[in-house]
């Protein structure tokens, strides 16, 4: 199975995100992860959404997608033409034995301490989702209390636009 990177730009108004979300739950398709926010202009949101499947299950979510009202473009980003990053703030037990072994961590992921109590500290670290799942589970063994992770934002690089396809 292959990961893929979807790009739409739709109509910002509300409902939405609920009827393109609803239609992958009629197909029967999963999504790994969903983010969605206002474009440059007010008028669009673009939904960026990471599934895993084969090239006609995409090319069928895409039919499907393009068909609807709000959806104004629909792209495949490829992976080699592609910026994509996520963000996590994910909470760690703070102990006096585990502190400078945790900063050690977060100065080699060049991840961000942004919150710090003498029970617990708030993480912050963005980029690919490998980068993302090795900081995880390095931490891991200090204890994470807490932890909430974005979904995959991307732009293609260079000079195309979304809403120039």
């Amino acid at each position: 199975m292959e990961r893929f990177v979807i790009s739409i730009l739709v109509n910002n108004h509300s409902g939405v995100l609920s009827r393109v979300s609803g239609m992958f739950t009629r197909r029967g398709f999963n999504i790994d992860t969903l983010t969605v926010g206002e474009t440059e202009s007010p008028e669009f949101s673009r939904i960026t959404i990471s599934i895993h499947g084969d090239k006609a299950i995409c090319n069928q979510i895409v039919k499907q997608l393009e068909k609807m009202y709000d959806v104004k473009t629909v792209k495949v980003l490829k992976r080699d033409e592609t910026v994509a990053r996520e963000l996590l703030l994910i909470k760690v037990k703070n102990s006096p034995e585990s502190r400078q072994e945790i900063v050690s961590v977060v100065d080699i992921f060049h991840a961000k301490i942004t919150d710090y109590s003498p029970e617990a500290l708030v993480i912050e670290i963005r980029g690919s989702s490998t980068k993302i799942n090795a900081f995880i589970e390095l931490v891991q063994p200090y204890g994470i209390m807490e932890m909430c992770r974005t979904g995959l934002v991307a732009l293609e690089r260079g000079g195309n636009c979304l809403k120039d396809a």
